[in-house]
């Protein structure tokens, strides 16, 4: 018994097995200590989360590396095996493979970040993780209206870079153009309109413009394309109905909801001050003709 377990215990395959579970625990063991020990030093939120996948990057590297010294002698044999393999293994986790290319091109052409509001197939929310294979979302809108969370988390893979668009609200240029539409009455004071919409909109969001040009020409330096009007503005629009204002405005893309509020309750407020002059629309309906009616009236006997 004692010489089996001699035997046993100095197996070289027993000893490279016993080496490798040593060497993936010390590893473990050291990744999630730095992990810690990071927490408690670096305050930033942002700078501590890109730290500790840092660290799990190289922890994965470091032990990729110390494995395939433990079994350097037994690689050479597994080449041939390894190619046979290589195929079937890339048609069945083509998924997989595609995903990790898809981490490798956002780590390298950082089309969206962590903080990030972005739509990735069809799903709109805060970028709040990004794995190996998926990258988390915190949703935004669903049975939710406006940009409000709904309170799902949804992991999308990253193999969707590559199959669809990506939209980015937040990464060069974190504002966004909104507009609302007013329909105001025929006969209404049309300039009086115009002008006490235009006050509402420079007061609420001429200011976010006026910060914004210097960030709109970084824009136009990195991009091919056109300068922008960044002020609000208001346009006029006939319809058979009535007659349509067009307010657009800048705006934070956290905070259109907010602003969309803000706007709203001053628009009323300069309607109902208008002793009338500014009336909302309501549908018109016009009557072309009406039909002759051709009463009889019968006497009783």
């Amino acid at each position: 018994m004692e010489e089996v377990i001699k035997d046993w215990l100095f197996d070289p395959v027993v000893g490279k097995l016993i080496a490798a579970v040593l060497t993936v625990v010390v590893v473990f063991t050291v990744v999630r200590y730095s992990q810690r020990v990071l927490g408690r030093y670096v305050e930033d939120a942002q700078r501590r989360y890109r730290l500790r996948k840092l660290i799990t990057f190289f922890g994965y590297v470091l032990a990729i590396f110390l494995l395939s010294i433990v079994y350097s002698d037994k690689l050479t044999g597994l080449t041939v095996l390894l190619g046979v393999l290589g195929a079937g293994v890339a048609f069945a986790l083509q998924e997989i493979i595609v995903s990790v290319a898809g981490w490798i091109a956002l780590s390298v052409g950082r089309l969206y970040d962590v903080g990030d509001r972005v739509q990735l197939g069809g799903i709109r929310g805060d970028v709040i993780d990004i794995g190996v294979l998926r990258t988390t979302l915190m949703e935004c809108g669903g049975w939710i209206g406006g940009d409000q969370y709904s309170g799902r988390i949804v992991r999308v893979g990253n193999s969707f870079i590559f199959k669809e668009p990506v939209f980015n609200y937040s990464s060069d240029f974190p504002f966004l153009w909104d507009e609302m539409t007013l329909p105001i009455r025929f006969g209404s004071d049309y300039d009086l309109a115009r002008k006490s919409f235009q006050q509402v909109l420079d007061d609420l969001t001429g200011e976010h413009a006026s910060r914004l040009e210097g960030d709109w020409r970084k824009m136009t330096d990195k991009y091919m394309i056109e300068n922008a009007q960044l002020q609000p503005m208001v346009t006029l629009k006939i319809t058979d109905d009535w007659v349509e204002f067009v307010l657009r405005y800048v705006v934070d893309y956290k905070k259109r909801r907010s602003t969309k509020d803000r706007i709203s309750s001053r628009i009323l407020d300069v309607i109902e001050s208008s002793n009338g002059k500014i009336v909302l629309g309501a549908p018109a309906f016009e009557v072309a003709s009406i039909p002759t009616l051709e009463i009889e009236v019968q006497k009783g006997e």
